[in-house]
């Protein structure tokens, strides 16, 4: 089976850069299925609809059979070829607006089948899609190895005297709410070290999600947040925001919160993670809800056959 994995190619140079999904595409690779990968260039619909012959060419290039797009944007493109079925994750970004719900709804009409990264995402549509599923995206599992909490400290450098919190995003960015994060570790009755996420490799995240005392995200809106995960994945204990489906994700996890958008009650779960001192056991729920990349994988080929399948009857 040839399948197409199709993403915005604006935000970054190149599918290897789009880590979730190159790590997708390594998954689906890793169970017999050739990928190829599709970069959409361009900025709103003009820029999208100057893609299409391209993608045409792709198509019949490679023999594709199947194509799965990634945001609802890029399967509003991918819908207009009518030559293979088209499979459409929907992560949250493309229905934050009345246009990118509406672009949205309508692709999700047209597709053979739907994937939500979260309950909240489907909720949002105009339109009842026919076919769909809930299914996150996974983690490679081993990109976030488990390391000694001390050793992955000294290895970042991070400081001695005080508790170390790493804040999940850069300060700039208002959707990962850096004041409210702010005000609850001002009520703190001893310093912290409040690390901002920015400018790190993949192996320092990975290191600092070890080696600091808790990861917070009190975060306004999110999709199915692959940083959470990522914590989750480093035992790494977590207070962060009821949005989402973070509270799905952290469900029955050690040591570990969510939390509304007050200061006090943010700043109380921080107190009590670090009076606790226990790391979390986060790496157990990965597994539990199946979200590493090869379980994630399965389920997804089980939709490219029942697409295809499908597909096939019709036309027979």
């Amino acid at each position: 089976m040839n399948v197409l994995l199709v993403h915005s190619g604006n935000a970054v140079p190149t599918s290897q850069d789009y880590t979730f999904v190159k790590e997708q595409g390594d998954a689906l690779a890793n169970k017999g299925i050739q990928v190829f990968y599709f970069a959409v260039k361009g900025k709103g619909a003009k820029g999208y609809l100057s893609s299409l012959s391209r993608l045409k060419q792709e198509i019949k290039k490679n023999e594709i059979d199947l194509i799965h797009a990634h945001y609802g944007l890029c399967g509003a493109l991918c819908i207009l070829q009518r030559t293979v079925p088209v499979v459409i994750t929907f992560h949250n970004g493309e229905t934050l607006t009345t246009r990118g719900k509406i672009v949205s709804s309508i692709a999700s009409r047209f597709s053979a089948f739907n994937i939500f990264v979260a309950q909240h995402i489907h909720d949002k549509l105009f339109f009842i899609p026919k076919g769909y599923r809930i299914l996150p995206c996974g983690i490679d599992m081993d990109q976030h190895p488990l390391i000694e909490k001390h050793a992955a400290a000294q290895q970042m450098q991070l400081p001695t005297d005080r508790p170390n919190i790493l804040f999940g995003g850069y300060f700039s960015n208002p959707r990962k709410n850096y004041p409210l994060a702010k005000a609850a570790i001002d009520l703190l009755p001893f310093p912290v070290n409040l690390i901002e996420m920015k400018g790190f490799s993949r192996s320092e995240v990975n290191r600092l999600l070890c080696g600091c005392d808790l990861f917070l995200l009190p975060t306004k809106s999110e999709g199915s947040p692959q940083v959470v995960k990522e914590a989750l994945a480093c035992n790494c204990p977590i207070v962060a925001t009821g949005v989402a489906d973070i509270p799905q994700l952290l469900e029955g996890v050690r040591n570990s919160y969510t939390t509304g958008f007050d200061a006090w009650e943010i700043a109380s779960r921080i107190e009590l993670i670090l009076q606790n001192g226990e790391r979390s056991d986060g790496r157990r729920r990965i597994s539990e809800l199946g979200l590493d990349n090869p379980q994630v994988a399965e389920s997804l080929l089980t939709i490219y056959h029942s697409v295809l399948f499908k597909r096939k009857r019709i036309n027979k």
